[in-house]
């Protein structure tokens, strides 16, 4: 077999150790006994996919002004309604930035304030 005929593959599962407080345990432990888990690896599971689903990365784009600008006001055109930290986060654009724009826009007249 060459070595272009080897595939490289990611494990279905990874492996992840923390210690955690007696009375941590106690209160993993009996959740499971109530029957709200299996086991201890069925907690931990759960608790990371609720916190994962709590936090969220937000990226911003590097972008000229004027581009910028062109995106928020297509983005408040396009939404109608819509919140400054909305289009921030939707065009993965600086928070302050949208909202120096959103203020010129409203005050030239081209953004309403609902």
């Amino acid at each position: 077999m060459s070595a272009s005929d080897k595939t490289i593959s990611s494990p279905a599962t990874v492996s992840i150790g923390a210690k955690i407080t007696p009375a941590q345990s106690m209160q993993i432990r009996e959740l499971i006994e109530a029957g709200a888990f299996i086991n201890e690896s069925d907690f931990v599971r759960d608790a990371i996919r609720h916190r994962l689903t709590e936090i969220k990365v937000v990226r911003c784009r590097d972008i000229d002004y004027d581009t910028a600008r062109r995106e928020v006001t297509g983005y408040f055109k396009r939404h109608g309604e819509a919140f400054p930290d909305e289009a921030a986060e939707d065009l993965e654009l600086d928070f302050d930035l949208v909202m120096r724009i959103t203020e010129e826009l409203r005050k030239d007249g081209t953004l309403e304030e609902a």
